[in-house]
């Protein structure tokens, strides 16, 4: 074996013209050096490896969120004419085409920061920024669309206290659980997962006893073929909405300086989490589609009865207890699903820092735990959250930016794809199919997705673009790229 050439300033980068198989051999290497754990030198503290595949799963699948389609259930049926089921079909195999990149590159750089990190390795220094800057909007944004969740859950429970408390409460938990460290949050979460699909296991329970007693109320085969006729068009804009419901499985990414067993170990749990949450999308989907009281003409003619929607098919069906046991659930699972989101979104912040794009304090190591950097995530969560939690249409208006800026952040991940295995030939010969056939389909998905997003979301994304690049040029002349 050629002998290990520590590379300048990052440490992760193999020697050029090496095959793949010597690339996996040097960063067994890494791993085994002074300072393995951060990707830094001895002495100046990083990230400890603690997470195993089942830690993994657990923080992919509680950002995911096993029940997140409860929210939006409603507005899917009406916007895809019924199909709900066959939308996040649909879903699930454009957001694939992401995993499978994502899948890719976590083998070419092991490190915090994911799309950051890989769009510096595929394209360069500069769009590596931009993708971390954009990747921004989806980090620090979502959690804040978690806890919103939590709170107007928790509200419809105890209407007496205001949804901004219940909101600003669970920031403050689940960011003390993240401040404990990432083993700690980890356990947590893992009971939280489990009682979430506890709740999802009884209500698909439920729903197939009523349905075998009863009957559905619309036709069995309208959750894949719509109940008013089937529309492309309808289903394509369905999925433009769905893929929210997906934004999560990519953070596993995040944690690939904490995990245990490498990279191969990351990239599996990445494709794991997108497979089992695609099952569970469509399951759950179809049945509460075939419980609807109402047809989806119906629910898209009164847009305020959208929301609640797959709650009153509960009720309506099964009864009030199921009701109140799926909120409970929602309440606390989007909680959880915040805190995965809070701590991957303090591992971006920690890498871009690291690597000089944001203020140095940002990358401080405190026992193994970015903490400055998750501080200042929480910090943006909980104004973003409680003023969001203050407005009639604040959630509407969060969903739209975090679509925005995860879906331009995946865009660039596709292209890193392409600019390492393609463009500069690392890595041995382009494996045709993956290198350059998925990601370019990928990008053709995520653009029409980002098509479809409110003009006010694309407005704020484009001028959060704008100072980044104002942020980029004012570094350009500082340092060397």
């Amino acid at each position: 074996m050629p002998p290990i050439v520590r590379p300048p300033r990052t440490g992760t980068r193999p020697p050029a013209g090496r095959t793949l198989g010597v690339t996996h051999r040097w960063e067994d290497a890494m791993r085994r050096s002074p300072g393995a754990r951060s990707g830094r030198g001895p002495g100046q503290g990083g990230l400890h490896r603690e997470l195993g595949f089942r830690d993994l799963v657990v923080y992919g699948l509680l950002f995911i969120a096993p029940m997140a389609p409860v929210g939006v259930f409603g507005t899917l049926d009406a916007r895809s004419g019924g199909a709900v089921a066959l939308v996040y079909a649909v879903a699930t195999v454009a957001m694939a085409f992401t995993a499978s990149s994502y899948a890719q590159m976590v083998r070419v750089a092991p490190r915090a920061g994911s799309v950051f990190t890989y769009a510096r390795k595929g394209l360069g220094e500069a769009p590596g920024f931009v993708a971390g800057w954009m990747a921004m909007l989806d980090y620090l944004l979502i959690p804040a669309v978690a806890y919103l969740f939590s709170g107007i859950a928790m509200e419809a429970l105890v209407p007496e206290v205001d949804r901004w408390v219940w909101t600003a409460l669970a920031v403050v938990v689940t960011t003390a659980l993240n401040l404990w460290g990432v083993r700690a949050a980890a356990r947590v979460g893992f009971a939280v997962l489990v009682m979430e699909i506890v709740v999802l296991l009884v209500f698909v329970v439920a729903a197939v006893a009523v349905l075998a007693r009863e009957g559905a109320r619309r036709d069995w085969l309208t959750p894949l073929t719509g109940d008013t006729g089937f529309s492309t068009a309808a289903v394509l804009g369905a999925v433009s909405v769905a893929v929210l419901s997906y934004l999560g499985f990519d953070a596993v990414a995040s944690f690939a300086e904490e995990a245990t067993g490498g990279s191969r170990r990351v990239a599996r749990a990445v494709l794991f989490c997108l497979g089992v949450a695609g099952v569970l999308f469509v399951v759950q989907t179809y049945l509460a589609a075939l419980l609807m009281p109402v047809a989806s003409a119906e629910l898209r003619a009164e847009p305020a009865g959208q929301g609640t929607a797959f709650y009153d098919a509960v009720d309506a069906s099964v009864g009030t207890w199921l009701h109140d046991l799926v909120a409970v659930s929602k309440a606390v699972g989007a909680a959880f699903a915040a805190l995965a989101a809070q701590a991957a979104a303090g591992r971006l912040l920690f890498a871009m820092a690291r690597e000089q794009r944001l203020p140095r304090p940002l990358a401080r190591t405190d026992a193994g735990v970015p903490r400055v950097a998750l501080l200042a995530a929480a910090a943006v969560t909980l104004v973003a959250a409680v003023a969001a939690a203050q407005l009639d249409d604040g959630l509407e208006h969060l969903v739209s930016i975090v679509d925005v800026g995860a879906l331009s952040a995946f865009i660039l991940l596709h292209a890193s794809v392409v600019g390492w295995f393609v463009v500069r030939r690392m890595g041995g010969p382009p494996q045709w199919g993956r290198h350059l056939v998925v990601p370019v389909l990928g990008v053709v998905v995520l653009g029409a997705v980002v098509l479809e997003a409110a003009r006010s979301a694309q407005l704020v994304g484009l001028v959060w673009l704008g100072a980044g690049l104002v942020v980029l040029s004012l570094q350009w002349g500082r340092r060397e790229w």
